[in-house]
């Protein structure tokens, strides 16, 4: 288990907290905006739910990915600096290249691809430091164009069920705060449930951050509290409150591995008694600055339980952003969106065309 890192949201200091099982009235809602801030989400049989973002908008998020990837750009491109100045793409030229891909985290299997395309396409030719950054950035572009995919939502239930997941550090509570931010200013009803029982700051947070945005919380009646019996309760009193999308928080703790399978199946389960549906997403939330550890963290949670789509959060404290192309190969699950700071519009879908760009500090 890797160690728990710091939250990439630092909420206020938090008012007086008094858990209860019932749905929490947020104190100040956020005024709804007519459009989305971003396309993380479509709806289903639909467009995306938002508008196109405004050149500038895209821009300004272009340049906080490449400023926030710049750790990663340079682990990555100072392997390759010197590597190739008008020189020969021969077997020893290509395996130094394979050797700093996989250096960067981008895995054996991503590397490996890269690689052989060269091969293919360059094998013997004389090439300059530029044109090999341009030529990764397309194959890596080809890597990740399958998964980079938006978070579907499915208006005509009431409640959407996303349940998410991941390691207790990665962001798992401060990306429902941050999706549920975006989805409240787009006029959706969101609520949040509390399901890390065992956390008191994840609680604390959570309704911290349900007032903020305006969207209702329901929390444990006290630490420890049955995460099943809450998100049963929860998925019940949105159903009649006609709730548009539930979050559903869960634990973490992978110190032990069955107890932790067993609660979050269990969780399933019993949501299931109201909805057999549900849950209708299941995201994983993993932390850049793992590296190859989130590979290890895809592969137990997808034992777990069915994960449908991934966040990738952190990338900006991170010199590992290659590990999102190592995920997209081996798993090809749908990367939704990632995170490079704070704030919630710091939380965007993802592109895979600018992601790979930014990972080799191109414009």
């Amino acid at each position: 288990m890797t160690p728990p890192v710091q939250p990439d949201i630092t909420p206020p200091a938090p008012p007086p907290v008094i858990p209860t099982q019932a749905l929490a009235t947020p104190a100040s809602p956020v005024p709804a905006s007519p459009t989305p801030p971003s396309a993380i989400w479509t709806t289903a049989g639909s467009t995306p739910a938002a508008a196109p973002v405004a050149e500038e908008a895209r821009t300004g998020w272009f340049g906080r990915l490449k400023q926030g990837l710049s750790r990663s750009t340079g682990r990555l491109t100072d392997g390759l600096t010197g590597l190739f100045t008008k020189r020969k793409l021969d077997d020893e030229a290509l395996e130094e290249l394979e050797e700093a891909l996989i250096t960067a985290d981008l895995g054996v299997s991503a590397a490996g691809r890269i690689v052989e395309n060269f091969r293919k396409s360059r094998f013997g030719k004389e090439v300059t430091d530029q044109e090999v950054k341009e030529a990764l950035a397309a194959e890596i572009g080809a890597i990740l164009a399958p998964v980079a995919r938006p978070l579907e939502i499915d208006t005509s239930r009431k409640p959407h069920v996303v349940l998410v997941v991941g390691v207790n550090g990665t962001g798992k509570t401060t990306t429902i705060a941050k999706l549920g931010q975006q989805w409240s200013e787009a006029g959706q009803k969101v609520t949040f449930v509390a399901g890390d029982t065992f956390r008191a700051a994840a609680v604390e947070q959570l309704q911290i951050w349900g007032s903020r945005t305006g969207c209702d919380v329901v929390a444990p009646a006290k630490q420890g509290a049955d995460a099943a019996g809450l998100a049963f309760d929860a998925l019940k009193q949105a159903q009649e409150r006609q709730t548009d999308i539930l979050l559903v928080d869960t634990a973490g703790r992978l110190h032990n591995k069955s107890a932790l399978m067993e609660e979050l199946r269990k969780v399933v389960r019993v949501m299931q008694r109201v909805d057999p549906t549900a849950p209708h997403s299941v995201l994983l939330v993993l932390d850049a600055t793992t590296g190859q550890n989130a590979t290890q963290q895809c592969k137990v949670f997808a034992e777990m339980v069915n994960v449908t789509g991934l966040v990738v959060t952190k990338l900006d404290g991170s010199a590992k952003g290659g590990i999102v192309v190592a995920l997209a190969q081996e798993f090809g699950l749908p990367v939704h969106a990632v995170g490079v700071g704070e704030k919630a519009a710091d939380l965007r879908p993802f592109s895979a065309r600018d992601f790979s760009r930014s990972l080799l500090g191109l414009d």
